[in-house]
């Protein structure tokens, strides 16, 4: 008999015993000593929730609105790289699951599929690309307009990676993709056994915020640039045309030492939060850890490794049923915290471990 899986941990543990060693750490790990990576998780723990009581919570909704597009809660499918290494369906199976979540789907440049096969997997699902800016512009360029094409909502431009952060577990597992991996996004042929060096030559280490302007300019969607953690790249973000940010330090897995992405939530929204949308990522497993996001001026989150987990789990089954108890966690936890949406959720809802009452 299967036993119960219950919260994001339980869907780990599958996974791990799931996959090899090799897969796994690839998807769990981080860079150095992973300091960031443990930082993300912890960082929840340093804040506490203030529930109101006597509120009519007896109808609550979970729903949320980000960039114009409505969602069951405000919790997205984050992107994340070579899916198939969880499951023979990789990203199409992703896609089923966040489409049935009725929540958002973003595609990895790094991923087996096109825009266009992964609009086709969910037909009318709420998708987003993310986007790898290649030193080829003209194959950058023509990639956004797949993604418009194929009918995806917006472009999520992750800034933080001229160069893949040095990520030890792969190393020690020499880690390396299988060969028969589709990559159709990217302009070069990755060399499979050292993909993180290869990495450079298909991310453009020259870019700049003039940069982000021209791809504003040629991009009928809305762009989010995914990786600020300070208040000056945020300003810069909004005054160079993107429409948010997701504040995210990569999950860890790029310069450790940063800060945890929820220490540098407030900073964030302080500087940007009333003039384009906020979201964040880093460390998200339980719906607890999406409100207190929402109270620190998040609009949504986006969770990354915790969705993975369920897909490596029990494929697009497992996908969906990590989506539907983090949904259920989030119903829970509003009514616990006396909110009927996450509209109501605010500052005076959280407050810091051992700060003054």
């Amino acid at each position: 008999m299967t036993e119960a899986r219950i919260n994001v941990d339980d869907f780990e543990e599958a996974a791990r015993a799931r996959l090899g060693p090799g897969p796994y750490g690839y998807m769990a790990g981080g860079a150095g000593d992973e300091c960031t990576l443990r930082a993300n998780a912890a960082a929840f723990e340093g804040w506490q929730l203030r529930p109101r009581v006597l509120v009519d919570v007896d109808e609550v909704s979970t729903a949320t609105m980000v960039l114009g597009t409505e969602v069951s809660m405000p919790l997205l499918v984050a992107p994340t790289a070579f899916q198939r290494l969880a499951d023979p369906d990789g990203e199409l199976a992703m896609a089923r699951a966040a489409a049935a979540a009725g929540t958002v789907m973003t595609l990895s440049t790094l991923s087996s599929v096109t825009p266009g096969e992964l609009a086709a997997a969910a037909p009318g699902a709420a998708q987003w690309f993310q986007l790898y800016w290649s030193r080829d512009r003209g194959f950058t360029k023509e990639l956004v307009a797949s993604a418009a094409e194929a009918g995806h909502r917006a472009i999520l431009l992750t800034v933080d990676f001229p160069v893949a952060g040095r990520r030890e577990r792969d190393a020690r597992a020499s880690f390396s993709l299988p060969q028969d991996l589709p990559l159709p996004n990217i302009p070069v042929t990755l060399q499979r056994e050292d993909f993180h060096s290869a990495l450079g030559n298909i991310v453009d280490a020259t870019l700049t915020w003039r940069d982000l302007e021209w791809l504003r300019s040629c991009s009928p969607l809305p762009v989010v640039v995914k990786g600020i953690l300070t208040a000056e790249d945020a300003l810069l973000a909004a005054e160079h045309g993107a429409e948010g940010v997701v504040v995210s330090n990569h999950g860890g897995r790029q310069l450790d030492g940063v800060p945890a992405t929820l220490d540098v939530l407030p900073e964030v929204v302080d500087a940007v939060g009333e003039r384009i949308e906020v979201l964040f990522d880093g460390g998200v497993r339980r719906g607890t850890d999406v409100l207190k996001s929402l109270a620190l001026g998040a609009r949504a989150v986006m969770s990354g490794r915790a969705v993975l987990w369920g897909l490596a789990a029990g494929g697009e089954e497992g996908a969906t049923q990590v989506l539907a108890l983090l949904r259920t966690e989030i119903e829970v936890g509003l009514k616990l915290l006396g909110c009927i949406s996450p509209a109501e959720v605010g500052w005076s809802h959280v407050r810091r471990v051992g700060s003054p009452l």
